[in-house]
């Protein structure tokens, strides 16, 4: 009898889940579904006694006084509310680093988190432009590999890859092992990198998740300290992309009306100075590289390369390369 009382207080409480204040249940409603779902039988006095015992436990429940009476979980207490539900859904559906079916099953088990009434406006019709999804169902593993050795401190080996001409796979460095000290995990540019120490290049390097040909090997060797002064935040928003790159101090001159994308690129921290009536100057330390110069080029001219002249001469010189006819 004691355990029946005790499974019955389980099966009330998650039919209460599934309720909300537009969708309340009646104690005969309980109680018809504890009889066809569950084949408990049960007393109308005995019910109001077990949502009081829930209520004592923690679990807020709100009752409409009308006749009968009715009930349902605030929408407070619940884990997610659904416009948390609904960002979750949007986050994983454009994530360009989720492949196509892995975000259908998650977004299904999110989905499981709402009440039933929430089911359909948690089928989102979003379209994120340029999602492109992956196709590498490994980047899961590659993920947990990295993170369980940057929490143990232990290097790691693995192969990386590249798209030929051919759109096929072939494996850099002639197919020989990069050993790596992992840092920390960047999502960056809609893709995973790993950012740490790499024996190949004698320095801090990082490498793209997905670029990961399997499962890295977490070595017995202990990772090699990350340098003191080394600032992660730092050398993310300098990466642009997280190419590896030789880093180097710019001055970029903007117009005016470009300063929302310098914060969104580089943040409320960056370092920017008036110039004139109609542009600032913005001092950043980034990797020079052709991702760097598109960057720059996408402004129109709105965004010019002051110094050094050497980065400068480079940007030009990749605008004339571009530029040139076909024979």
């Amino acid at each position: 009898m004691e355990n029946d009382s005790k499974i019955r207080l389980l099966y009330i409480a998650n039919m209460l889940k599934d309720t909300d204040e537009a969708h309340p249940l009646t104690i005969a409603d309980m109680m018809r579904v504890l009889e066809e779902n569950y084949g408990v039988a049960t007393h109308r006095t005995t019910i109001p006694a077990d949502i009081e015992l829930l209520i004592k436990s923690g679990m807020e429940i709100e009752v409409i006084e009308s006749k009968p009476k009715k009930y349902y979980l605030n929408d407070y207490a619940r884990t997610f509310s659904l416009p948390e539900l609904k960002m979750l859904v949007d986050a994983v559906a454009s994530f360009k680093f989720i492949t196509k079916n892995k975000s259908d099953e998650l977004i299904e088990k999110i989905i499981t988190l709402g009440t039933p009434t929430d089911v359909p406006s948690l089928k989102r019709n979003l379209w994120s432009e340029g999602r492109i999804k992956q196709e590498n169902e490994r980047i899961y593993f590659n993920i947990e590999a990295v993170n369980q050795a940057i929490n143990e401190r232990k290097k790691i080996s693995f192969q990386y890859f590249q798209y030929d001409v051919k759109k096929e796979q072939k494996l850099k460095h002639d197919g020989a092992p990069y050993k790596f000290s992992p840092y920390a995990l960047v999502w960056n540019g809609d893709y995973y990198y790993m950012v740490g120490y790499s024996e190949n290049h004698n320095g801090i390097g990082n490498f793209r998740i997905d670029r990961i040909a399997k499962a890295p090997n977490i070595l017995d060797e202990d990772a090699t300290p990350m340098p003191k002064d080394f600032d992660i935040a730092e050398y993310t928003n300098g990466m642009l992309r997280m190419y590896n790159s030789e880093r180097c101090d710019v001055e970029l001159i903007c117009d005016n009306g470009v300063m929302d994308a310098i914060i969104d690129k580089f943040g409320t921290g960056a370092k920017t100075y008036a110039y004139d009536m109609t542009s600032f100057k913005l001092e950043v330390n980034v990797a020079v590289n052709h991702v760097f110069f598109g960057w720059v080029f996408g402004f129109g001219g709105k965004v010019r390369i002051k110094s050094p002249s050497i980065v400068k001469d480079r940007y030009l010189e990749m605008v004339r390369l571009a530029s040139e006819p076909l024979e």
